[in-house]
């Protein structure tokens, strides 16, 4: 048997190639056929969070990884799949954060499958030929031999996509084709400027079995587990490829909101009058929270944490802040404090003047802050 480009393909070789498009037809009747659920849907924001370089969000997205039934191999293998795309600086942070995870996990007597070995490479391997016959079969169409456009431009880049991507990549057998695929989109999304190449791999999904129901899932996972301006691309791209409309595109539009609903802070988390109005949050449910939060002279916070941490934009006056075992600091209009996730800190008004800010969190497992004793200085 020859190739399109000529060349014969040996046996070892074409066996694991048909076992490969094998991979490209979803099994009929599935519930993943129907929608993304479990360890596909867990794919998707490892995927995308190691491309962007979020790591604390890969570790949550790794710790549900595990929990919906991906192997360690499979893991590792997203890894190796996301350079390809992302570059070795994301892959190799994301490797380092998943060995964290593993650890911790394992410290605390929790077991992992390790998963599958990729298929060692035979004696006869060709990449080349290999690698042409994948995309060819991705694609649906012959891209042997390319002297235009980049291919043309630049042929060792060529030969490394066809050789090392195709090939090399996609002959390891621990993911399927389908879940490359998905990884793919996934990390594509998580980036700007890579539409035109979001656009060709969604197309690519369609082809190797996704149905267009489930690349919208596909951005609804986005939306609520990564963020919303990739869903926003996704959701953009899908419509072209599949001529389908996604909920996500309701957040497009641009929406003004009122909140003259005004309360006063606890006596048990506030020392003094501090006001809560103006109350705002993100349409995408366990995304960012905020208000307007005023404080009379002399007011201040308990001491408290936020599990992700929060920002505070000062409109007014003049506040104090202090987190514990540092020095207090003062704050002024135009100020923005960052207090990192977990930090024990407390913030309020100086003695002598109110102070405004905004202040912004983000929940985890719904709740925003964890109240403590009141500061005793």
């Amino acid at each position: 048997m020859e190739n399109r480009s000529g060349l014969p393909v040996t046996q070892n070789i074409m066996t694991h190639l048909l076992g490969l498009v094998a991979l490209f037809i979803s099994t009929s009747g599935t519930a993943e056929e129907v929608s993304l659920t479990g360890r596909r849907a867990a794919i998707v924001p490892i995927a995308a969070h190691t491309a962007s370089g979020d790591l604390q969000q890969l570790t949550g997205a790794l710790n549900n990884g595990l929990d919906n039934g991906l192997t360690i191999n499979e893991i590792k293998e997203i890894f190796i799949h996301s350079y390809a795309y992302a570059g070795f600086p994301r892959a190799l942070n994301g490797i380092i954060t998943f060995m964290d995870v593993v650890a911790e996990r394992k410290a605390k007597g929790i077991t992992h499958e390790t998963g599958k070995e990729a298929t060692p490479l035979p004696a006869d391997y060709d990449a080349n030929e290999f690698g042409h016959q994948v995309r060819n079969t991705l694609t649906g169409r012959d891209m042997t031999n390319r002297t235009t456009g980049y291919a043309g431009f630049v042929p060792p880049i060529e030969t490394f996509l066809v050789e090392h991507l195709f090939a090399d990549i996609f002959y390891r057998d621990v993911l399927s084709v389908q879940d490359r695929e998905l990884v793919t989109i996934s990390m594509l999304a998580a980036m700007t400027g890579v539409e035109a190449q979001l656009t060709s791999h969604m197309k690519l999904s369609l082809r190797v079995g996704y149905s267009p129901a489930q690349l919208q899932d596909f951005v609804k996972i986005l939306m609520t587990s990564v963020s919303q301006d990739s869903a926003i691309r996704a959701s953009s791209v899908l419509e072209t490829v599949a001529d389908t409309v996604t909920a996500v595109n309701g957040v497009r539009a641009v929406t003004v909101t009122s909140d003259t609903s005004a309360s006063q802070g606890s006596p048990a988390n506030f020392t003094g009058v501090a006001k809560v109005s103006s109350r705002f949050s993100s349409p995408v449910d366990g995304h960012f929270r905020g208000a307007l939060v005023e404080f009379e002279a002399g007011a201040r916070t308990a001491w408290h944490t936020h599990p992700k941490g929060q920002t505070l934009i000062i409109m007014s006056g003049k506040g104090l802040v202090q987190s514990e075992g540092g020095d207090i600091q003062e704050m002024l209009p135009g100020n923005v404090i960052t207090i990192p996730p977990e930090t024990k800190h407390w913030h309020g008004a100086a003695k002598d003047s109110p102070v405004s800010h905004i202040a912004i969190s983000t929940p985890e497992n719904g709740n925003t802050v964890t109240w403590m004793e009141q500061v005793n200085h």
